[in-house]
């Protein structure tokens, strides 16, 4: 008994031991936070916008962890229950006998407004959450931007008598909020990346610097005119995504399997077909990267098909379901006198007269174009942060530190494409999970500048893809 009793006096006299206290600091106020951006602002995964990804957001997480120092309502432009497939997106329904994913369109409970149109069901009450798929910095001053004409992201947040309301008036009008997040600029390099480069689309053009600087500048004037508080990120290396790292090494391994020295390809926007060897692919100089689509077409290199062809004519023919048009579309889209003049019976990637297309890889010229753009927006971001003393999260440093992993909680992670955990199917926008880790390096940004102990998110409750 006196052994018990003096066991509970000296447990007894323990000082209490208290965990590290949360705090905004002196200098952050929480109370309303508002997040500019794009497709990554929206929480677009699995190439589409639906609740789930919304609700596993990074402004929605950053958001959740504010909460818990004083922050305050954060409302998104959700979709509704009913609704929850948003736009559709991919899901993954099983592998090949090779191990290649095959995924499906979600295309059930969507948010369309009438079936067919790719306008969404509105929500035009007040919001916290500006993201907007597809936007560049290079439209935030487009009138009707939002009309039925414009982009039905931002038309679906744009009230009917505001149509022609450009998004940069639009975030003038929040200039009540405490607290922003600003990611914007990926799309001003992607839309070209993701193209091949290849593309004659105003849209699908790396944007100027001199538009770049003016209207981003103009943004962050916005945003702190009242002299707000604020974290902005730079823009990722785009080369350095699964989209462009997942189906080079497999092409490579197949051609060196096959003691296949080298492609031809179409490259740039015109029609010159460029050689190149088997160990140029993926290379990390003097190389070429493919992009994710061309992984229905890698297994066809080195046979006699047209399949590519085919598929494009159907894709610009006036009437897809009519074979005779199609067939009369695919006659003029490789006509000698556009310079292609395809021979579908030679070896399809292999041959000059059948060769590999430019809007399934990125060339050496190409890439520079968009490293180039690349370093010269993100020294943009980084100068207007120091300008205004904001925090910055540091995309392009992080993705790029990556490349070769980590682990968090146990969990491994990696860049590469479904296993990795990070990137979600479309090989481009990240996973919940991943979504969940960038706003961590957000809060430990946000942290250091301001001196604030905002707690990080558990990654762990937010999924990464989902298996079959």
């Amino acid at each position: 008994m006196l052994a018990l009793f003096a066991g509970v006096l000296l447990t007894s006299c323990d000082p209490e031991i208290d965990g590290p206290s949360v705090s905004a600091g002196t200098q952050l106020n929480l109370t309303k936070y508002v997040a500019v951006g794009n497709s990554l602002t929206a929480g677009f995964g699995d190439n589409g916008l639906y609740r789930e990804g919304q609700l596993g957001s990074y402004p929605a997480i950053l958001a959740g962890q504010f909460a818990e120092v004083g922050g305050g309502a954060f409302v998104q432009p959700l979709f509704t229950e009913a609704q929850a497939n948003g736009s559709g997106y991919l899901r993954l329904t099983g592998f090949t006998s090779t191990g290649s994913p095959i995924t499906s369109q979600v295309t059930t409970n969507l948010a369309r407004r009438e079936q067919n149109s790719p306008l969404l069901t509105k929500f035009t009450d007040p919001i916290n959450n500006l993201g907007v798929p597809g936007i560049k910095v290079a439209d935030v001053k487009t009138p009707g931007y939002g009309s039925v004409q414009g982009n039905p992201y931002f038309e679906r947040i744009t009230p009917d008598n505001a149509a022609l309301q450009t998004y940069l008036q639009r975030v003038q009008q929040s200039t009540d909020h405490t607290f922003f997040s600003l990611w914007l600029g990926n799309n001003d390099v992607l839309s070209f990346a993701t193209a091949g480069g290849a593309s004659a689309s105003a849209s699908n053009q790396i944007t100027p610097v001199g538009v770049f600087e003016s209207n981003y500048s103009d943004l962050v004037n916005a945003l702190t005119a009242n002299g707000q508080e604020g974290i902005v990120a730079t823009i990722p290396d785009v080369s350095v995504v699964p989209f462009f790292t997942t189906v080079g090494p497999q092409v490579k391994q197949s051609l060196t399997a096959n003691n296949v020295p080298g492609m031809v390809a179409i490259t740039g926007a015109g029609q010159t077909r460029t050689q190149f060897a088997t160990a140029q692919i993926n290379a990390p100089t003097n190389g070429v990267l493919f992009t994710l689509t061309s992984a229905a077409y890698a297994p066809l290199i080195g046979t006699k098909t047209g399949k590519y062809w085919r598929d494009l004519a159907r894709q610009v023919s006036p009437n897809p379901a009519d074979p005779n048009i199609v067939r009369a579309t695919l006659q003029n889209l490789l006509s000698a006198d556009k310079g292609y003049a395809i021979d579908t019976t030679q070896l399809f990637g292999v041959s000059a007269g059948n060769p590999w297309p430019s809007a399934l890889l990125l060339d050496v010229a190409e890439q520079t174009l968009v490293k180039d753009a690349t370093i010269a927006f993100n020294n943009i971001i980084k100068a207007q942060a120091t300008a205004k003393n904001l925090a910055v999260f540091d995309a392009n440093a992080y993705f790029n530190g990556i490349q070769s992993g980590f682990v968090a909680n146990g969990v491994a992670y990696s860049p590469s494409f479904i296993t990795g955990n990070l990137f979600s199917l479309d090989g481009i926008h990240p996973t919940p999970r991943g979504y969940a880790i960038v706003a961590n390096e957000m809060i430990k940004a946000i942290n250091a500048k301001y001196g604030s102990n905002i707690p990080k998110a558990d990654e762990t409750q937010y999924r990464a893809v989902l298996l079959p």
